[in-house]
């Protein structure tokens, strides 16, 4: 499996939470005689996400999300465009994701002793 991503950010500064930016993003996967791809990409303001996949001649596959803080929601939905269409008439699936504090690199310094004059 390989898969290869990127943030860009656009519009003007400002803080983390509201920027916007677009993330396109490819995925391919091997298996034995399996092989897909699934190109995508997500566009993300502020605390929203939508973005849209095509999973090579099978679906396409819609979602949306909102990232609370703590926690992320997620919902997505597979619309199926090969012989499968009249079996599964598509799936929907929901996520729920929890984002823990990343404590900083400890900074310690050493003491360092000048002389007194």
């Amino acid at each position: 499996m390989v898969h290869a991503g990127a943030t860009i950010p656009f519009g003007g500064k400002s803080n983390c939470r509201n920027v916007t930016s677009i993330s396109p993003n490819i995925i391919y996967t091997h298996q034995r005689d399996f092989k897909q791809l699934n190109i995508g990409a997500y566009i993300k303001h502020g605390i929203v996400t939508a973005g849209v996949w095509w999973r090579t001649e099978d679906a396409f596959i819609l979602t949306f999300g909102i990232d609370a803080g703590t926690f992320r929601f997620g919902y997505s939905y597979d619309l199926t465009i090969s012989e499968l269409t009249n079996v599964t008439g598509g799936s929907h699936e929901l996520s729920l994701g929890f984002n823990f504090p990343c404590k900083g690199p400890q900074t310690n310094y050493r003491t360092l002793v000048s002389p007194s004059f």
